[in-house]
């Protein structure tokens, strides 16, 4: 009876150490993949390359929107020749695993300019009810506070311009002056 509890022990011990073993592995597949979005996605990037700043700060983000957007991306239903490039090799569940990484990273302030940023605040009750009531997203819908200023701003042409399709984010684009859009850019930016 002794060898038979000793051998369950051993099994037990042996799976549990082997979950262990599967999830450091997996946890360092993450972070190595992860490493590579933020080559272009770290918000504190001082690299002086312009493009850094029209990539989003991926940091705190709605995992639920990581994800739909990777597929996106992946799909070719949005377009951007390295994050389609990128999308593409990745599986569901390495997707998934990027999402669960990135909304576990603290959230970190971008430079603003303070007076736009007064300007924005004023504006800023139209993005909130999606956005959520601190900009830090809403399932679906992106984390805004803390993104760059010159991404958001972007965005929001690109949507008035129907250059990124979403028919809630081009009407309201279409409300807004190229003022109003870094002005809310630059609020956000600073949240």
């Amino acid at each position: 009876m002794n060898t038979l509890k000793y051998s369950v022990f051993i099994v037990l011990l042996s799976a549990l150490l082997w979950t262990n073993v599967s999830l450091a592995a997996d946890k360092i597949v993450v972070e190595q993949q992860a490493a590579t979005c933020l080559n272009c996605h770290e918000s504190n990037d001082h690299s002086g390359h312009a493009d850094h700043n029209l990539a989003p700060n991926l940091r705190a983000q709605q995992p639920t929107y990581l994800i739909n957007q990777l597929k996106a991306y992946k799909t070719g239903s949005r377009s951007d020749p390295i994050m389609t490039a990128l999308a593409s090799n990745l599986s569901d569940e390495e997707i998934k695993n990027l999402a669960a990484y990135f909304v576990n990273l603290p959230s970190i302030k971008t430079e603003t300019n303070a007076s736009l940023a007064k300007v924005g605040k004023e504006k800023a009750s139209m993005c909130l009810g999606c956005h959520g009531s601190s900009a830090e997203g809403n399932g679906q819908y992106p984390r805004l506070a803390g993104q760059r200023a010159d991404y958001l701003a972007q965005q929001l042409a690109n949507f008035k311009a129907g250059v990124r399709k979403n028919g809630q984010m081009q009407a309201i684009a279409n409300t807004l002056s190229e003022e109003d859009m870094h002005a809310l850019a630059a609020y956000f930016s600073g949240l």
